[in-house]
């Protein structure tokens, strides 16, 4: 997923479903400059991780 993207989804008042590796997560932080997104895996709020937007997947 582009950065640009992962943004919208962010912002969006919709909700979008999101993968990593095939774990669902939920975008909490995009930094459009870096690439990166900051994504909770799962329902486990202590699983947080920064990652390369190219790693997501909207399905």
């Amino acid at each position: 997923m582009e950065a640009a993207r992962a943004k919208e989804i962010l912002e969006s008042k919709d909700t979008y479903a999101v993968k990593l590796e095939g774990d669902s997560v939920w975008i909490e932080n995009v930094d459009v400059a870096r690439g990166t997104a900051t994504v909770t895996v799962g329902h486990n709020q202590s699983d947080v991780q920064t990652v390369d937007c190219g790693r997501l997947e909207e399905v």
